[in-house]
């Protein structure tokens, strides 16, 4: 083989590579594109996590579909915006969809990518082919507060300031004991740990600020796709509450897994796996 032939075939490994595995830099999120299947799935992860929290999910879907695996601006490594909003991200999510023709995806959130989930669907229900909502409601602040309602001139510099002004130590110790609480496996919870402490602490104080003030709980009566929505198991407890925030969503199937904390893909694997897979198929 000639020189110019080995360059050629170099070129066309590179780019075979390149669409198996991309990450766009025309977004401020990080994407990782897997697999080459006519259906489409995009997953949305949670606060302060990486994409990677969708791993094993990705890897029993396979080659059947075409995956877009999210990282979030600002977490788990990923480079920060100068301001970054939860409906900011809405939106940038709703324009990747279009600008890269990803045709009638089904998306897959978990906590803040739930409701990021209900929000892309409600705003543009007919690019959406269905949403699967992995532990969250649509107003969490309201299961604690029934009368709360969103404030559209909230200022998050404050909690800014007091996030950039703790200590490493104080950060990783309130973090330590948060993840304690999410997941229960402590390889697992070392994993979701360490995403926490790459993340920027601006957009983490920012994000946590923001979407503590999200309520869509009216939004989601515009929601035309089917929705599967998977609780861990202490929200049984509280099932008229549940219930009560996705009254508007009619299209909703409520799942609650027997044993499991919030990261309910660690957690709850086999049951998690079940329902994703009914459901998708």
């Amino acid at each position: 083989m000639n020189l110019k032939n080995i360059i050629l075939t170099i070129v066309a490994i590179v780019a075979m590579v390149s669409s198996s595995k991309s990450q766009t830099s025309e977004f401020p999120f990080k994407v990782d594109k897997d697999g080459q299947g006519k259906k489409n799935i995009i997953f949305i992860p949670g606060f302060a996590s990486s994409g990677e929290v969708w791993n094993e999910s990705q890897k029993e879907l396979g080659n059947d579909y075409t995956s877009y695996i999210l990282t979030m601006p600002g977490f788990a490594g990923v480079p920060a915006q100068a301001n970054p909003t939860f409906k900011g991200w809405r939106d940038l999510i709703i324009e990747f969809i279009k600008k890269e023709n990803i045709s009638n995806p089904i998306i897959i959130g978990h906590s803040l990518g739930g409701v990021m989930a209900m929000d892309i669907a409600a705003t543009a229900p007919d690019i959406i082919s269905k949403i699967i909502v992995v532990d969250a409601v649509p107003c969490l602040v309201a299961l604690n507060n029934p009368a709360f309602k969103s404030n559209p001139n909230i200022d998050c510099s404050q909690m800014v300031e007091q996030f950039k002004n703790i200590t490493d130590a104080q950060f990783l110790a309130m973090q330590k004991q948060g993840v304690g609480s999410m997941v229960s496996d402590s390889a697992k919870q070392n994993l979701v740990l360490d995403w926490t402490l790459k993340s920027d602490r601006s957009t983490f104080a920012k994000i946590y600020c923001d979407f503590s003030n999200i309520d869509v709980r009216e939004d989601i009566k515009k929601i035309t796709c089917p929705a599967l929505i998977l609780l861990n198991s202490g929200f049984s407890h509280i099932k008229p509450m549940i219930e009560q925030q996705y009254s508007s969503l009619k299209t909703a199937d409520i799942q609650y897994a027997d044993q499991s904390l919030h990261f309910i893909m660690f957690d709850s694997k086999d049951w998690y796996m079940q329902q994703l897979l009914n459901f998708i198929k």
